[in-house]
């Protein structure tokens, strides 16, 4: 988007300003937003089509019905008479109710709320010696499809809820999809798939009552993980920062399972995929998330949609562990196959292979978001899965869930699950075909349609080909190997990674949830968990519980080393798209807003105006406009303040600094606002505070001190 089309102020919700009046001269559809987009346009065979995105979108400048009769009315049902009974015949109203009746499809069980944008995939071909997935080689550029969702609540529940997040990428290769299907935390709950039903079972709102919505502070869900130890790692990720992050676009996404690649002289390698946010990870301090989740309960959407159109396009990238193929499986003496444990980068660091860049808004949420399926067996040449039990029971699950939910067979082929490539799958008929297929011969072999679709050649590196590897002998059984046993090690070494402020949230987070728990065997039993994994966290939780420290089942590891990565303290991040509330008064001179306005987008940082009532502010035949006001304020949707003079000290602007001010959010004061601030116990000197006469100097010094995403040297002072 060239930024003499991006607009001032992302959420414009059309491409034009609407008129005062409702427009009477009949005019074909609107185009989209510059941010916005569909999916490519391809035949229901994955063949490129000669349509456009327009071309798939509505058509004419009149209402018509779905079979394209114009409509002359359609805020009147057909009636015998004006005051009679509705008739029977009225097709209109029965096509548009009927319609209505069945807008919605059944939601996700998991993952239902969720957000997507539309992006790109370029490859740094580092990863050409380990696979020979075509999108994986060189400078390959591949169209993606991401998204961002919540596990545990539903389509009409909160962001910013203590939840697992889901982060799932459609990459459209030339070799057919492959879908990434990961969350943002690299561990799961369960070891095997069969108890995948359990556990969100237990994580879903009591049956009866069905509260509480999209949050595990309830006993259910304790009472399943303090008897299923080998949550406990998972569990820990989910009391972290991890758990609520600032946004999508600074969240780390994790592929959980270790899959098995091939390159194209035939080995093979075990891998597990990261994205990294190029804006760093970052997360919201709780009190924030529950103000959130009052103030914008549609808090992350906006924000990965504003950002976006803004042209503050986010970016991860992608990034491999590669290990062995060894027989055993095993690396460093952790087993590849428990999805309950991770390896630390320390020991294997992570390769970056490419670069994502999401830049296109979904121009249609439910066509695209709602409607786009992924499933972990989606896969291409070049990469396979593992044996893993929970990967081996998401390749069943998915399918069987994308059938249920998007009625039949044929989603592939609605439009942002088609591939782009040919496809040629023999599948014929069913709900929803929409495919016209030709031909005699749906079967092989055949010589009626000409022998047509041919088997593809088995040494071709664009074809797949599941890789040969050894089965062991064995016997059935209902059991998991010994390497599995371990529960509580890689829970210890989460904790000892993470920095004492990182350490004390995580420990509030267990008090609150278990808190929440109305019975007290639960909370007992949890904390007995607990002391398994470290005797301080137990400590910390049991007295914030009013409880005893109970004796570990299984003594805290001893031989753990802390893995730095895991922290998200103490690096420095990008900057773009952090946005800094210009707080003004009724006497502030418009001169200085426009200033800081200005100065704040040359930063690349998002300015947020802020004043008394709404409007717009001008000076020197430049005006900008109020974007919030003293009422529709929050210092949780901010990174940074900075307020301009003559600033009225109202009741709202209490509240908006001792917000920011216990959120470690950095505060700039403009000339006299500077004076005030001792009111409210601020010191001039005071960490991620500046107060300066000049404009410039506050936007350079909070530019700086957002690069660690907020002050936390005032939470140690």
């Amino acid at each position: 988007m060239a930024p003499e089309d991006q607009p001032t102020i992302p959420g414009k919700p059309g491409p034009r300003t609407p008129e005062f009046d409702e427009p009477t001269n009949p005019q074909p559809p609107l185009p989209p937003k510059p941010d916005q987009s569909g999916p490519r346009p391809t035949s229901p065979t994955g063949a490129p089509s000669a349509d456009t995105q327009a071309d798939q979108a509505q058509q004419g400048a009149y209402l018509t019905t779905a079979q394209g009769a114009r409509v002359p009315d359609t805020d009147h049902s057909l009636k015998a008479g004006r005051r009679g009974p509705l008739l029977m015949q009225d097709h209109h109203f029965r096509e548009k109710i009927t319609h209505f009746d069945h807008e919605r499809i059944p939601e996700r069980v998991v993952h239902a709320r969720g957000s997507a944008a539309h992006g790109t995939f370029v490859s740094y071909g580092s990863a050409a010696k380990v696979t020979k997935a075509a999108f994986l080689q060189k400078d390959v550029e591949t169209e993606v499809f991401t998204r961002f969702s919540t596990v545990v609540g539903n389509r009409g529940s909160a962001d910013a809820v203590r939840d697992t997040r889901g982060f799932a990428t459609k990459f459209y290769t030339s070799d057919g999809v492959f879908d990434l299907v990961g969350n943002n935390i690299p561990v799961f709950f369960i070891q095997d798939a069969i108890k995948f039903p359990d556990i969100v079972h237990a994580a879903k709102p009591h049956p009866d009552r069905e509260i509480p919505q999209a949050q595990s502070a309830h006993d259910t869900f304790w009472d399943f993980v303090s008897l299923h130890t080998e949550a406990t790692h998972h569990t820990m990720w989910q009391m972290s920062d991890r758990a609520i992050p600032r946004s999508f676009r600074t969240m780390e996404g994790f592929g959980i399972h270790t899959f098995r690649l091939e390159n194209a002289a035939g080995e093979t390698s075990l891998v597990k995929f990261h994205w990294k946010p190029k804006a760093g990870v970052h997360s919201l301090i709780w009190e924030e998330a529950q103000m959130v989740n009052g103030v914008d309960p549609d808090f992350h959407r906006r924000d990965l949609a504003d950002a976006i159109e803004a042209g503050a396009c986010p970016q991860w990238e992608l990034g491999i562990q590669v290990f062995p193929d060894t027989e055993d499986e095993m690396f460093e003496g952790i087993d590849l196959l428990d999805p309950t444990k991770i390896v630390p980068e320390e020991l294997a660091p992570v390769q970056p292979v490419g670069l994502l860049t999401l830049n296109r808004n979904p121009s249609n949420f439910f066509a695209e978001t709602e409607q786009v399926a992924f499933h972990p067996g989606h896969l291409v040449s070049g990469i396979d899965v593992t044996n893993d039990p929970l990967l081996q029971g998401r390749l069943f699950s998915y399918l069987d869930t994308q059938i249920s939910r998007l009625g039949g067979p044929n989603f592939a082929q609605l439009p942002i699950n088609r591939p782009h490539c040919p496809v040629n799958d023999m599948f014929r008929d069913g709900m929803h075909q929409t495919a016209v297929h030709r031909g005699a011969a749906p079967y092989k072999p055949n010589s009626l349609d000409g022998g047509n679709p041919f088997h593809a050649p088995a040494d071709d590196d664009h074809t797949f080909v599941e890789v040969p590897t050894r089965v062991a002998e064995s016997t059935k059984v209902r059991e998991t190997p010994r390497t599995f046993d371990d529960h509580f090690s890689q829970a210890r070494l989460f904790w000892l990674s993470l920095t004492p402020l990182e350490q004390s949230h995580l420990a509030d987070a267990f008090t609150f949830e278990l808190g929440k728990c109305y019975e007290e065997t639960i909370r007992e039993r949890q904390l007995k968990v607990l002391a398994s994994v470290d005797s301080e966290l137990a400590t910390m939780v049991a007295q914030g519980l009013g409880l005893d420290v109970p004796e570990p089942e299984v003594e805290p590891a001893t031989d753990v080393e802390p893995s730095p990565a895991l922290s998200q303290l103490g690096h420095k991040w990008p900057i773009d798209g952090r946005k800094v509330g210009i707080v003004t008064g009724t006497a502030t001179p418009a001169e200085q807003a426009i200033k800081a306005h200005d100065l704040i987008a040359q930063a690349g940082m998002v300015p947020i105006l802020i004043a008394p009532a709404g409007g717009s502010i001008t000076s020197g035949g430049k005006s900008v406009a109020v974007e919030r006001t003293y009422m529709t304020m929050s210092s949780v949707e901010l990174d940074a303040l900075i307020f301009a003079e003559e600033v009225e000290l109202t009741v709202e602007i209490d509240r908006l600094v001792s917000e920011a001010w216990r959120h470690l959010k950095f505060i700039g004061a403009y000339s006299d606002s500077s004076e005030w601030m001792s009111k409210y116990g601020i010191a001039a000197n005071d960490p991620g505070v500046y107060c300066n006469d000049d404009f410039g100097s506050i936007v350079k010094q909070i530019a700086e001190g957002l690069a660690e995403h907020r002050a936390w040297a005032r939470a140690q002072s």
